[in-house]
């Protein structure tokens, strides 16, 4: 039989960020040519693909526990006279550590930057001739986009799009600038092409992605665009009636875009009300020490502008407690900051070194058990007003995208336009449509609803 004419298993996992969810989705999208078809688990695959993360401490020894793992089948495939499984690295932890990676794992044939992977089928076909590349890590995202098929195989109503890679902000604490490189902004022309085809496939939701989407400046009709212009743009398509978009800097929030920014918020129907800005800390000092370039007074009063233009926006961000020379008082600076903000969620961490990075060679590492009993009260908080917000909800009728089926047999689950997670119960067939849900009870994670019979129309403005 043709070893290009059957169908190939490709099994991808995933670590870390909505961005590598995107990005191996693209994965697949590239490979699919070849004949490879996703499988749920790496057994007897073809293709495995470990897409990293770097961002949180001790992230390579977990790619090498994995490839430990993915050896032992490598080995059970080759014994039964299966073929042959070609082994792959990609994203942040290939692009920092991929020399290192080749050293350590022999099992590993390819190891891939985030910025390389539509080399795949190129890179796969030297690996399977037993020559050339196996290591790529270039920084050229502009290639990497205009070589993507345009063709994707999206799963649900709600899709990721990249639109902006990069980070300039070169945070004390993060790598993202030596693994992801400079900022770069997608041509408007493609996103909103992207997005048609998206639409055209069922797709009733995007969310916009970025290291810091809102720096996005890319080129468009009549010259640069700003991310709010793009917004404006995407919320024409017909069918695509809900757009997010995350990560954001407060620097770029507050900065010439900013203000068309958040009038879009008070604008635009499709644009739906949640912001996701990381704060980090609530410490001026320790924000000066992270490269912040903001403080915790002009974070709160940006959050203020955000709100005046759109009142029941849900607020969410990142924060990091325990960073070098952070002391008891810098830490009831931020648990301030959270009590002030109130947010509707939060994701919360203990700082971890990163190596290369300017703060872990910084004086003041903080012990851990002092990290730990920080991010207990401080999520202690977090919590608290994250079941304050979902409680707030209760007795509304909400729109709510239902995108899968519930754990039970009958029931649906969705998104109401804060993001929080809805069930109820209901037919398959109403996943993919936007349904009037009136919300009966909250819990920390999620909201219970019962479906609405009424008319377009009929619920809550989002």
């Amino acid at each position: 039989m043709d070893e290009t004419a059957r169908t190939k298993r490709l099994y991808i996992k995933t670590y870390g960020c909505q961005m590598n969810v995107y990005d191996s989705e693209r994965m697949a999208d590239v490979l699919r040519p070849l004949g490879y078809a996703l499988a749920d688990e790496p057994e007897g695959a073809d293709l495995v693909v470990l897409n990293t993360c770097h961002i949180r401490e001790k992230a390579a020894e977990k790619v090498y526990s994995e490839l430990g793992r993915i050896r032992t089948l490598r080995d059970a495939k080759a014994e039964a006279g299966d073929g042959r499984m070609t082994v792959a690295v990609a994203g942040c932890v290939a692009q920092a550590e991929g020399a290192e990676i080749m050293h350590r794992a022999p099992v590993v044939d390819l190891v891939i930057g985030p910025q390389s992977y539509h080399q795949l089928p190129e890179l796969i076909a030297k690996v399977s001739r037993s020559k050339g590349e196996r290591l790529a890590a270039d920084f050229a995202p502009e290639e990497k986009f205009d070589a993507l098929p345009e063709a994707r195989v999206v799963d649900g109503p709600a899709a990721f799009l990249t639109v902006q890679e990069g980070c300039d902000k070169f945070c004390t604490f993060c790598v993202v600038p030596y693994t992801r490189g400079a900022e770069y902004s997608r041509p408007a022309a493609a996103i909103v092409a992207e997005a048609e085809r998206l639409a055209d496939q069922g797709v009733r939701e995007v969310t916009l992605l970025g290291q810091n989407v809102n720096a996005y400046d890319g080129e468009g009709e009549g010259g640069r665009w700003t991310l709010a212009r793009l917004i404006r743009r995407l919320a024409e398509i017909p069918g695509l009636d809900r757009i997010r978009y995350t990560t954001s800097h407060p620097r770029d929030m507050a900065g010439p875009g900013g203000e068309d920014l958040i009038a879009a918020h008070a604008e635009v129907e499709a644009l739906m009300p949640y912001l996701h800005l990381p704060v980090q800390a609530g410490s001026d000092k320790v924000l000066r020490a992270m490269n912040r370039a903001h403080t915790a007074e002009s974070y709160l009063r940006l959050v203020e502008k955000v709100r005046a233009a759109r009142p029941d926006i849900a607020l969410s961000g990142d924060l990091i407690v325990g960073f070098p020379g952070e002391t008891d008082k810098d830490f009831e600076a931020t648990l301030a900051l959270v009590r002030e903000a109130r947010y509707a969620a939060c994701f919360s961490f203990k700082y971890s070194r990163r190596p290369g990075t300017p703060a872990a060679a910084m004086p003041g590492q903080v012990a851990e058990e002092v990290k730990a009993e920080r991010l207990a009260r401080l999520q202690a908080l977090l919590d608290e007003q994250q079941h304050a917000f979902n409680a707030a909800v209760v007795g509304r009728t909400l729109p709510v995208l239902f995108e899968r089926d519930g754990r039970y047999e009958g029931q649906i689950i969705g998104r109401s336009p804060y993001l929080q997670a809805v069930w109820a119960e209901g037919p398959a067939a109403l996943k993919g449509q936007i349904v009037p849900v009136r919300i009966e009870s909250s819990a920390r994670n999620s909201l219970a609803g019962t479906l609405v019979e009424a008319p377009a129309g009929a619920c809550e403005a989002a």
